[in-house]
């Protein structure tokens, strides 16, 4: 191995110190707290032993200087605190998480909206909802036979809607069968509610008998069945129910909706009767939703030709208390209670109710966002509390809202999930 090259000018000094044999210090003056002279070790071991020497007495040398002057000994270097050893990382427990899977002692009756010819009526397409035997979405323990289907407004006479919804239908809201097969066609709702809003004393106050024949007109264009919503006057509903009952008798339709201040014995007897629907409507009371639905099944209105709608309340007006109703009759229904066992529906369409839905605010963000947001999270919450029909308004918000629930609503997952560092979610790509 290569002996290490002495720099020149600490070489010069090396000869000297060889060739002294007496240090001797004389007229010298040294005013300091510290006299310290170092040779680097690397050097003294690349010199001479005879060298090596002279500098262990060069070292003596200093010290008994310092010790004649009173100059304190240098204290020895004190090497720094060892750094603590690092925490030792402590693995998780492996363990394979198996659900706790329960049996109930009731289930959701299943309710078919339309009829094939074969089944007396004359769609071409049957929609069926409900049909559950154990909490939303819990796929451990049972697939669902139904998800969740979707409803599209249309309105025989056209309200007051945001523009952000209006500019969808600008081109069919002066036909109404092309309305139709725009939200089934083009925004791929699984249904339509016909809102037989112009027979509103308060409105048009249009005759019952002209709103079956706007209901027969319609439904002789399509295939599949429908929802028929009517003005929310009590009174006015029970005559339109009846006439359109009857004009589509056989059809399988959905008259929306029986509340507690009607006739609920006559609307059961005259919607059933023809072999209808019905949505019950209460007003976000669990007790009410009970008496309703147990008048309807009193006066002879089967439990699965029965959908109960407990209202909603849209996101940031209610949406709580509606997702704890909703849940608790889902619940009732699975452990027994026979009102409870029926599908539920909700009113999606409320969330519009809210003005950070289309309330022009440049600091919330633009409306045409806002508003398809606030539909669809209002679905979503409530699906997850066991919803299964929507009713919806804005196209983009019910094409979501259905997307949603062909993903959830599967009976398994399609690809095989990696396995995710979650630490880092931050970071992730998924």
């Amino acid at each position: 191995m290569a002996e290490k090259k002495v720099p020149k000018e600490v070489k010069s000094f090396i000869d000297l110190l060889d060739q002294a044999k007496v240090l001797e210090l004389r007229d010298v003056e040294i005013l300091a707290e510290e006299f310290v002279i170092n040779i680097a070790p690397q050097l003294i071991q690349a010199v001479p032993p005879a060298v090596q020497q002279a500098h262990a007495y060069l070292e003596e040398a200093v010290k008994l200087l310092r010790q004649a002057l009173g100059i304190p000994a240098v204290p020895p270097a004190v090497a720094p605190p060892a750094a603590p050893p690092a925490p030792a990382v402590p693995e998780l427990v492996k363990a394979t998480f198996e659900p706790p899977v329960f049996t109930y002692a009731g289930s959701i009756a299943e309710v078919q909206i339309g009829a094939t010819s074969a089944e007396g009526g004359t769609r071409k397409k049957v929609i069926k909802v409900g049909g559950e035997s154990c909490p939303p979405f819990y796929r451990f323990e049972k697939v669902m036979p139904n998800r969740p289907i979707v409803a599209l407004d249309v309105f025989d006479t056209l309200p007051p809607l945001p523009k952000t919804i209006k500019d969808y239908y600008r081109d069919v809201l002066k036909d109404h069968v092309a309305w139709v097969n725009k939200c089934l066609e083009e925004f791929k709702a699984d249904l339509v509610t016909l809102h037989l809003i112009s027979t509103d004393p308060a409105i048009e106050n249009k005759p019952a008998e002209e709103a079956a024949k706007f209901v027969r007109k319609v439904l002789d264009q399509i295939d599949i069945p429908v929802i028929v919503g009517g003005s929310g006057n009590p009174e006015k509903d029970l005559v339109v129910f009846e006439k359109v009952a009857e004009a589509t008798s056989g059809e399988r339709l959905v008259m929306a909706s029986v509340t507690i201040d009607m006739d609920v014995a006559k609307a059961a007897q005259v919607i059933s009767k023809h072999g209808h629907n019905v949505i019950a409507l209460a007003f976000l009371d669990i007790n009410q939703v009970k008496e309703l639905n147990r008048k309807l099944m009193d006066a002879g209105m089967p439990k699965d030709h029965i959908i109960t709608d407990p209202s909603t309340g849209g996101l940031g007006y209610g949406i709580e208390y509606t997702f704890s109703v909703m849940e608790r009759m889902r619940l009732a229904g699975l452990m027994g209670e026979e009102s409870m066992q029926v599908p539920i529906s909700c009113a999606a369409t409320n969330a519009w109710a809210a003005r950070e839905a289309w309330m022009p605010m440049d600091e919330w963000g633009p409306r045409e966002y806002r508003g398809p947001l606030w539909e669809i999270t209002t679905g979503l919450v409530n699906m997850l509390a066991g919803a299964d029909l929507f009713m919806m308004l804005h196209p983009l918000a019910a094409m979501t809202l259905k997307s949603i629930a062909e993903v959830l609503a599967k009976p398994k997952i399609e690809k095989e999930l990696r396995e995710v560092a979650y630490e880092k979610w931050i970071s992730a790509k998924l």
